[in-house]
């Protein structure tokens, strides 16, 4: 069986394409002038910002690449289509938040032994405007279908971008107001924090996709006892549950059933049974089953009992 997307979920792919491409548009603009005002004022801060809205635009542009491969159909060997694409963006995003914040926390050290003079003024004005940037992008994101880590990854980037604005506006008053100059790399380290944060939940979310393990929010013995309870069910064994991609888990099955279910040719309405009780308790809508009678695991290859 291969897998093909519905459509209602082609057209939100869409949408959510379009606000991500919008949200790109904006930090792109945003980014050329941030770098200009970091180098020129010599402030870390700004310049880890400007480095992080770096990795957000690519991230973001991956995300729009992530989003148009998923909506492909399924073709060849590609039986689930390129659905999973947009795992490995926010697999992507989530090394790039931790290269950043290698990058940042190096040079805030360096700083903060010998600090250098920073303009605050230009600072606080910069820091505001991206505020208001992220304003801007995160509105846009806020609309679109958040339970896609591909989403979820360029999110990630907006949120830590505004924690990072803020740190910096905060740092440039300080540097106003009393001269003190590492408020500026403190600042960085503030946003290193935020980054690292970021990427562990990312991570943490797509290495569980990559590597097969269950959704988090599904009991397995629950789903097991749903199966068992039905009529004409021995045993079930060979449970496998994984996420193909978000908000799409699959599950495969073999289904020990009586002779009397075969015989009476009640087998295809329990396979009926089976799937609706999945759809209905656990949204699982992919589902396998293999209906086998007692003694069939004893001779099948590479059988996995639990």
């Amino acid at each position: 069986m291969t897998f093909s997307p519905d459509h209602e979920g082609h057209d939100h792919a869409a949408y959510d394409e379009r606000l991500l491409l919008g949200a790109l548009g904006l930090l792109a603009a945003f980014v050329v002038g941030e770098l200009v005002a970091a180098v020129l004022v010599h402030s870390l801060a700004l310049l880890a910002d400007a480095g992080h809205m770096v990795t957000d635009v690519l991230a973001i542009g991956a995300a729009v690449v992530a989003a148009r491969l998923a909506r492909r159909p399924a073709f060849g060997h590609w039986t689930f289509g390129l659905a999973r694409a947009e795992v490995l963006s926010a697999a992507f995003n989530g090394v790039s938040l931790l290269v950043i914040a290698a990058i940042i926390t190096v040079e805030a050290i360096r700083r903060l032994v010998h600090p250098a003079t920073v303009g605050g003024g230009t600072v606080v004005v910069v820091g505001s405007i991206g505020l208001v940037v992220n304003g801007f992008c995160a509105a846009l994101l806020h609309r679109t279908e958040r339970r896609s880590l591909n989403v979820a990854g360029a999110i990630a980037h907006i949120v830590t971008d505004a924690y990072g604005f803020a740190a910096a506006v905060i740092a440039g008053v300080v540097i106003v107001t009393t001269g003190w100059q590492r408020a500026d790399p403190i600042a960085s380290l503030v946003v290193v924090l935020l980054l690292l944060r970021a990427a562990r939940a990312l991570l943490t979310a797509s290495g569980r996709v990559l590597l097969e393990a269950a959704p988090s929010e599904l009991d397995l013995e629950l789903v097991r006892r749903h199966l068992i309870e039905a009529d004409y069910v021995v045993d079930v064994h060979d449970l496998h549950v994984w996420t193909v991609t978000s908000g799409l888990p699959a599950l495969s099955v073999h289904v020990v059933i009586n002779d009397d279910c075969f015989t009476s040719g009640r087998a295809p309405a329990l396979l009926d049974e089976l799937q609706a009780c999945l759809a209905g308790h656990f949204d699982v809508e992919h589902s396998t089953f293999q209906l086998e009678p007692a003694g069939h695991s004893e001779h099948e290859p590479a059988a996995h009992h639990h």
